[in-house]
């Protein structure tokens, strides 16, 4: 089994008082993360599944009795796709508050319930992760340094799904199932969802504009919708953790773009496999982008994992000079160029470090990409 980096992070807050929320894009592993940590603890577990009517039936609304009776002499309860349930909020609140000897684990596919019947609720109560697809780190740390750089190819068409890594010669099924509604289908029961195949024409125009930034207007002219529309459903697609928005970043220097955005997969394979396209990187026009979003996800996962506040952003002006990415952490700016061709060479704009305290900048390519995605 590959080790998860959050394993150790998660072990090191158990017992302490607080729930723990572990959210994330499902088939990321959340359950088997949590069930090992369980496992091989020396405490009793419970496990309750939310997908099951008779556990959700019981879970909804019960009072501090009901939840005692419910635990047992359990020291660990691990309650699975959370925002399944009415008012769960509530009932960790009791379990947190009531139930002190306990350590509550909780998970869940979206943020789209989670934000209001949980993180409310456990306010001050709750130590709170999220799991990616599996990270460089990670892969690297199983299968060694030379043999992931040696699947760096498949990374950026397959992605980093547990279950694609696990099965090699199966990505393309396993990416087609996973993307036909199973990663977002918690939005098609939402009310605000009254056109669901937009979403699948909204996420195949979001895959083909990878690497540009994107305007609502656009897109919805390319899909049918309003740009408000648009905007309501890119909203939801982030929130079930299938694609997330850099902003522009700006700081009023003249001809700076600033109310514009980028937006990113968390995971390449589900974007290929989207758009219905595994070719191998040299028959693609689209490696840039590919390698691009690889990098922005990868770094992501890099910077949440380690527990850092940098903000991420893109740069650009309105003469098109432009920076891939900047990060902002603790005042000081990094700024980052993605090259898929380590010998092109890249400048960045004096219009940029001349009015920023810019601490670093650096050309990230396939010879060198391991420092800016590994520590160590």
């Amino acid at each position: 089994m590959i080790k998860r980096i959050l394993e150790e992070t998660i072990r090191s807050r158990m017992f302490k008082g607080k729930a723990i929320i572990l959210t994330g894009l499902r088939q990321t592993g959340k359950t088997t993360l949590v069930k090992k940590i369980a496992e091989t603890s020396q405490h009793q577990s419970l496990y309750l599944n939310a997908d099951e009517p008779d556990v959700t039936g019981q879970l909804e609304g019960a009072n501090s009795a009901m939840l005692k009776r419910i635990i047992g002499n359990r020291r660990i309860i691990i309650i699975d796709e959370a925002q399944r349930i009415r008012n769960i909020g509530i009932s960790l609140k009791l379990i947190t508050d009531q139930i002190r000897d306990v350590q509550l684990v909780v998970t869940g596919s979206s943020s789209l319930d989670i934000a209001n019947e949980i993180k409310e609720p456990l306010t001050g109560r709750k130590y709170e992760y999220h799991l990616f697809p599996l990270s460089f780190a990670e892969l690297e740390h199983y299968h060694g340094f030379l043999e992931e750089r040696r699947n760096l190819e498949a990374r950026l068409i397959f992605g980093s799904y547990p279950d694609v890594v696990n099965h090699p010669g199966e990505e393309k099924e396993i990416l087609a199932n996973l993307s036909d509604t199973y990663l977002y289908k918690d939005l098609l029961s939402l009310e605000e969802i009254r056109r669901p195949e937009l979403l699948g024409d909204l996420l195949e125009a979001l895959a083909l504009q990878l690497g540009n930034e994107v305007r609502y207007s656009e897109i919805g002219q390319m899909v049918g919708a309003d740009p408000g529309t648009v905007k309501k459903y890119i909203d939801l697609l982030e929130k079930v953790f299938v694609i997330f928005r850099l902003r522009a970043f700006s700081r009023n220097v003249r001809n700076e773009i600033k109310k514009s955005r980028k937006i990113y997969f968390y995971d390449s394979g589900i974007r290929n496999a989207i758009i219905r396209n595994f070719a191998p990187l040299h028959m693609r026009a689209d490696v840039g982008a590919l390698w691009e979003n690889y990098l922005v996800s990868e770094r992501m996962k890099f910077n949440a994992y380690r527990q850092s506040y940098a903000r991420m952003f893109f740069w650009r002006t309105q003469q098109q000079q432009e920076i891939d990415l900047i990060e902002e952490e603790d005042g000081k700016i990094s700024a980052f160029e993605f090259k898929w061709n380590p010998k092109r060479k890249a400048k960045f704009p004096k219009t940029f470090t001349r009015n920023y305290p810019v601490t670093e900048t650096s050309v990230v390519h396939p010879e060198n990409y391991h420092d800016f995605l590994a520590e160590g």
